[in-house]
């Protein structure tokens, strides 16, 4: 008996030490325990130490505060021209109230695909399929609002919703990709035309840069022969001129040498006091010469015609003696 009594009293011992372990807990970071007492709300637990009292609190939920993603499977929507295709939607959502999200809602995640596929096909509703494969970040943004503003008092924050795919039908998806080679091809023959185009225009524009600059060329190159050809011109009037002037100049020397040498010969001439006899014997000289030249008439002064008479007689006999020999 004393055996069983040990025993017993071990036993409480240990249960008491666990019991008494158990109370203290720790709330680790980002987390939050929700504690009743008496099955009903007493307080939350954040990150820390705390002492639970045993057979009287009870932890009711542990809600960790950290920022979840859950990918919800594809949902059949029919949009206004009546088209159904399947669109799969990823929610971030955040845990902000530990409280409202233990006692808001009976499965939370379940509760959100629903509303977020209702509220799909509301929006899809109201696009033509077009508007719903064009429009994704307007759709995300209207169902992330509705989402928000829906799940508020269960104490969860909707941060953002994505479509992850939207799948049409197998022959829409035919269709669009015929209608997409289709502009693909016009778009090619729009370009190849465009640049059809270009080339023309640019070999069009080349022709008549090189006509322009060969007239201009050509202009350019009568021009310089004008000018060439009136330089040559200047330059030989120029050198006809001079040639002239020197002409001018060497015979005006020339007068006016022979007139100093006259005027030398005279002031020598009167220098010397030449005798009569060597004066009309000059005369004489000065006659022949004008009688060398090509005048008609020539008048004899009356001072050298005796000499005139001597000087015929003296070249008749020469001429006679010539004759006879």
């Amino acid at each position: 008996m004393e055996n069983l009594g040990t025993i017993i009293i071990l036993a409480i011992i240990v249960f008491a030490v666990i019991i008494f372990i158990r109370c203290f807990r720790i709330v680790p970071q980002a987390h939050v325990f929700v504690i009743e007492r008496l099955g009903s709300f007493k307080t939350e637990w954040e990150t820390g130490f705390h002492v639970l009292v045993p057979f009287i609190d009870r932890i009711a939920s542990r809600v960790s505060l950290k920022e979840k993603v859950v990918d919800f499977k594809p949902q059949p929507v029919i949009t206004k021209d009546n088209v159904t295709m399947q669109i799969d939607t990823v929610v971030f959502y955040q845990i902000t109230d530990a409280k409202q999200y233990t006692y808001g809602v009976e499965r939370p995640l379940a509760a959100i695909e629903n509303l977020s596929a209702t509220t799909l096909r509301n929006i899809i509703g109201e696009l033509e399929l077009d508007a719903t494969l064009t429009s994704r970040d307007v759709i995300n943004t209207k169902i992330t609002a509705i989402l928000d503003q829906a799940t508020d008092r269960w104490g969860i924050k909707v941060n953002r919703v994505e479509l992850k795919n939207i799948l049409p039908p197998r022959e829409i998806q035919d269709a669009m990709e015929k209608q997409m080679k289709a502009e693909r091809e016009r778009r090619e023959k729009i370009l190849q035309a465009e640049g059809d185009k270009k080339s023309q225009i640019l070999v069009a524009e080349g022709e008549k840069e090189s006509q322009i600059l060969r007239a201009q060329a050509k202009k350019e190159s009568q021009i310089l022969e004008a000018e060439a050809e009136k330089q040559a011109m200047i330059l030989r009037a120029d050198a006809v001129r001079e040639q002239k002037v020197l002409e001018a100049t060497g015979e005006a020397q020339a007068i006016e040498l022979v007139q100093q040498a006259l005027a030398d010969s005279l002031v020598k001439l009167s220098q010397a006091n030449p005798s009569e006899k060597v004066i009309q014997l000059k005369s004489l000289e000065a006659f022949a010469k004008a009688a060398d030249g090509k005048s008609t008439k020539i008048i004899i002064p009356s001072e050298i015609q005796g000499l005139a008479g001597l000087a015929a007689g003296l070249k008749g006999i020469v001429d006679n003696d010539s004759v006879k020999q």
